[in-house]
């Protein structure tokens, strides 16, 4: 059996290009290895399937820092607007949620999965689940199908590559295209962890005095060895037994990763923000008044509705004040080294969870060797890449599943009108 487009990989990326090689008339046979379509996507966003966010075009490239630039060609065919369209055209209601980020009104991601899946098959997708690709076939310089675990070769004009990254591989995400793209002659770039829990080795966190603590609207930074500042996000996070998760963590992974792996090893400074909006004069100021204002209250008990209560310790610790302490013996230069912990309490990163445990895995194909414009290999005609496969990362909050779909969009509209001649 032949096919104009063989696609492996049915995650968001290739579903979305199986809908658009269909779109344009092509035969395509959609491949998986698992027994459920889209199953990473019927787990992203907790389960409800974030599925792309409102903001502007540079917004959005900004929010995916590992190469967004790269995007700029598939999101202006096949954008955030396109999306909430074209799922909006399939009856899928949408709602905007803090940050421009877009979920299904139904709140679940089963309603996502099975509008593409639906989709896919009455555009005439052939889909073969349980289906492992053993290698992409290349012959006389191009390529020519694929070849399963079984021995069947199936013959294709065209084969795109959608099988995900390293991350979340109970999903099926388990790195099987990187071989068939460096057989093709690709480089992959040093794959790594993103948007993944940090870890320390803290005696805080090693007691797990703080496990289970969140902390809403603070500030994380990460600092290099010389003490300049790398980055900083705001936001939620959450102290665990190994160290630190939520959103802010996750999206400073990526940066504690390359700063250990820039400094050979060793641990990467991080610093929380507990009040972002307050100078450390300002939190002096209003600290100092709270407890002029309960004077004969020892501090601990002044302070416990200002500050974290679990995190009171840790803070009179490092200021060098006894929590008993009343107004009247305050040493004000220690009450000062508080409202400055207060702005940059220190945790020393030791690294962060495998790429396993990640949800996005940083690294890929090498986009120097691939085509922005149409997703196809400069070095291999007939072979696409789309997805988490490409070395394309973004935080989350939409901005990835935005690169997946449209980079699938766009590899399953220009893969059928090469099959069919019409590129």
């Amino acid at each position: 059996m032949a096919y104009d487009v063989i696609i492996i990989g049915a995650g968001s990326s290739g579903l979305m290009a199986g809908i658009s090689a269909s779109e344009g008339g092509a035969k395509v046979l959609l491949l998986d290895k698992g027994d459920k379509l889209g199953r990473k996507l019927g787990i992203s966003g907790g389960g409800r399937c974030n599925v792309t966010n409102m903001k502007e075009l540079d917004e959005l490239i900004k929010h995916i820092p590992g190469n967004g630039r790269f995007l700029y060609s598939s999101l202006s065919t096949f954008g955030n607007r396109d999306i909430i369209a074209f799922f909006e055209e399939m009856g899928i209601e949408l709602k905007e949620e803090d940050n421009g980020r877009m979920f299904p009104v139904s709140d679940k991601a089963k309603t996502v999965v099975d509008a593409l899946v639906n989709k896919v098959r009455e555009q005439g997708v052939t889909i073969k689940v349980n289906s492992p690709v053993e290698e992409v076939l290349y012959e006389e310089g191009r390529v020519a199908g694929v070849r399963l675990h079984t021995g069947e070769v199936v013959r294709g004009q065209a084969v795109i590559v959608a099988v995900g990254g390293k991350s979340v591989p109970h999903t099926g995400s388990t790195g099987d295209g990187y071989a068939w793209a460096e057989q093709a002659g690709h480089s992959i770039t040093e794959l790594f962890p993103t948007e993944v829990p940090l870890t320390s080795k803290e005696p805080f966190i090693k007691s797990r005095m703080l496990q289970g603590l969140s902390l809403r609207d603070v500030g994380l930074t990460i600092w290099n060895e010389k003490g300049k500042r790398i980055i900083t996000h705001e936001g939620d996070m959450i102290f665990t037994h190994f160290g630190l998760s939520g959103p802010i963590a996750l999206r400073c992974s990526q940066f504690v990763v390359k700063q250990l792996k820039r400094a050979g090893g060793g641990t990467a400074l991080a610093t929380i923000d507990l009040l972002p909006r307050l100078s450390a004069e300002e939190i002096y100021s209003e600290t100092y008044e709270l407890s002029r204002n309960e004077a004969k209250k020892a501090i601990k008990n002044v302070l416990k509705g200002y500050f974290p209560e679990r995190m009171l310790p840790l803070l009179f610790e490092h200021a060098g004040l006894k929590e008993d302490l009343t107004f009247d013996n305050l040493p004000k230069q220690a009450w000062s080294e508080l409202a400055r912990i207060a702005k940059a309490f220190p945790v020393e990163i030791n690294g962060t969870l495998s790429i396993e445990e990640a949800f996005v895995t940083g690294g890929g194909i090498n986009l120097k060797e691939v085509d922005p414009r149409t997703m196809e290999s400069k070095l291999m005609p007939g072979l696409y890449f789309c997805g988490e496969i490409l070395d394309v990362h973004g935080y989350t909050g939409g901005y990835n599943i935005t690169a997946a779909f449209s980079t699938g969009y766009t590899a399953g509209k220009n893969a059928a009108e090469q099959a069919l001649g019409l590129a």
